[in-house]
């Protein structure tokens, strides 16, 4: 009899085709090849900050639920960041001059929602951003770097101070996944959860596309 294919494995495999149409879509591809402006990575941080916003104040709301609770990590905390980056890419006054796009608008309404009540739907969010960030956000990291003559600043959002082996903590992370105590029902409610923030991603970068045009 074969041994049972564990949670992380099954979520990775089942959402492997979400995750690279979504890492794929034209605006994000364009700017991984050069072919972006920093006025198009600008947006993007933008749009980010929102996302986080949303995410970690789900994460202080989650802190004492005893399913979402180990997966909540302070080195994964984002929002810092994010602020330094934008009072470095746009100024002290970024705040009165930004807004989140209509697909970020849905993104974050769906975080704060499952973020409230549901742990396997806040852990499904978590999983999708923090996983990513440590995976091809570094690398996403490094490209900025180099294509836009950053050296800290303007990307701190890519840069884990606090984690000094990624893979490791990323192995531990799936471990927590496949120790979740969630029957076969709730796995399935997760990985659903998990396709549906990589749906909000796809649209985010296609919303990011057609404000480029429209510039």
């Amino acid at each position: 009899m074969s041994e049972p294919i564990p949670f992380s494995t099954a979520l990775r495999e089942r959402s492997g085709a979400a995750h690279s149409g979504s890492e794929h879509s034209g605006f994000m591809a364009d700017l991984l090849r050069g072919q972006g402006t920093r006025e198009d990575y600008v947006a993007l941080v933008v749009q980010h900050w929102y996302i986080y916003a949303a995410l970690e104040a789900a994460a202080e709301r989650m802190r004492r639920d005893p399913i979402a609770a180990p997966f909540i990590s302070d080195r994964l905390t984002r929002l810092p960041a994010l602020e330094a980056d934008l009072e470095f890419l746009i100024g002290p006054d970024w705040r009165d001059r930004i807004e989140p796009l209509p697909s970020t608008r849905r993104y974050v309404e769906r975080i704060s929602q499952v973020g409230a009540v549901w742990a396997g739907g806040f852990v499904a969010h978590h999983y999708t951003r923090y996983l990513g960030d440590l995976s091809g956000g570094l690398h996403i990291g490094r490209i900025m770097k180099r294509q836009f003559g950053f050296e800290t600043n303007g990307i701190g959002f890519y840069i884990f101070a606090d984690i000094a082996d990624p893979a490791d903590f990323k192995n531990v992370y799936r471990e927590q996944l496949d120790a979740a105590l969630w029957d076969d029902v709730e796995r399935e409610r997760v990985i659903d959860e998990v396709l549906l923030a990589y749906r909000f991603n796809t649209e985010l970068f296609e919303d990011l596309a057609r404000a480029r045009r429209a510039a």
